[in-house]
């Protein structure tokens, strides 16, 4: 295992303090497990990036499915990291208390490889039809992909209401659609198939027939399982409460949450904070860049790999 090279990663601090700023017992334990992983898996890489990045010509033609596991686990450099576990902590004390510990980590287990899969059946396909072997070779790391699933099911659980999307209101049930185009305006780098990929897994889930084959293959998970402790909802308007969730089964449960998470977001939304973070990750770029000439990727290549450098795509966080 590689240790990544030492350094002010304001990524990463800031995550680090975005999580002890909610608190860890309020995390629920999925969740909390799944930012560890990830935040380990980066400060200890199992394998070079260019070693499990996820691509049709590695995987298929090469035969190196271990990619599949590796893949969502590994980010470019600390904002990649940021923005996707960032966004992971939202939808996870959400959706985890909403649908219970045990079957939510059976849900990001089944996203995390469907979407790996889904995403090499876009990229083969886009090089078929259109009869450029490029697709093939496209190689792409990163968690967003399972977060877009994610935000499928976080829109479907929790519908009506618009999200701010580049400062413009989108209804929620368009949210994914339109993120998924502002994402790749603002940064063309990105998998737009990777994301592309996440969104179909979570429409498979809600409007497919994915949720019932995972009770099938399961037998023993329920979906409903209420998660101890406090069970507050966060929507993208800012909105804190037991909105929507009946805990007990019994409609119109409602009930305020005591703490105020104002002290830690300044009132903003999770897409807010999140644009906030991007432009602060667009200024320390150019700091870095000005000071040296390393990638936008954050890492260094050797001359063999910069000729594959291109290639390289990132699921980037929502």
């Amino acid at each position: 295992m590689q240790r990544r090279s030492r350094g002010i990663n304001i990524g990463l601090l800031l995550l680090l303090s975005q999580i002890f700023h909610v608190g860890i017992n309020n995390i629920p334990p999925v969740t909390l497990a799944t930012l560890a992983l990830n935040i380990w898996f980066f400060l200890n890489p199992l394998k070079p990036l260019l070693s499990s990045c996820l691509s049709v010509e590695k995987c298929y033609q090469q035969n190196d499915w271990q990619r599949l596991l590796l893949s969502p686990l590994h980010h470019v450099d600390d904002w990649h990291l940021y923005f996707n576990m960032a966004s992971m902590l939202w939808k996870g004390i959400h959706l985890e208390r909403r649908l219970g510990s045990r079957w939510f980590a059976y849900v990001i287990t089944t996203f995390s490889l469907l979407t790996g899969v889904v995403y090499l059946f876009l990229e083969f396909a886009l090089a078929e039809l259109m009869d450029e072997p490029d697709f093939r070779r496209n190689c792409a790391v990163g968690f967003s992909g399972v977060l877009f699933a994610l935000k499928v099911l976080n829109n479907h659980y929790c519908p009506g209401g618009f999200v701010n999307v580049l400062g413009f209101p989108v209804p929620s049930k368009f949210a994914c659609w339109a993120e998924l185009l502002a994402i790749h305006f603002i940064s063309p780098g990105t998998s737009f198939a990777g994301h592309l990929a996440g969104i179909l897994v979570g429409l498979m889930y809600t409007c497919g027939p994915l949720k019932k084959i995972m009770e099938t293959c399961s037998g023993i998970f329920p979906s409903n399982i209420d998660y101890p402790g406090q069970q507050y909802d966060f929507n993208s308007l800012g909105y804190f409460g037991y909105q929507g969730y009946y805990p007990r089964g019994r409609p119109g449960y409602y009930e305020e949450v005591p703490r105020n998470f104002d002290t830690y977001t300044a009132g903003l939304s999770e897409e807010e904070q999140l644009e906030r973070a991007l432009r602060a990750s667009l200024r320390d770029q150019g700091r870095r860049n000005r000071r040296n000439s390393s990638p936008a990727y954050g890492f260094r290549f050797t001359p063999e790999e910069e000729v594959r450098r291109k290639r390289l795509h990132r699921f980037d966080g929502q």
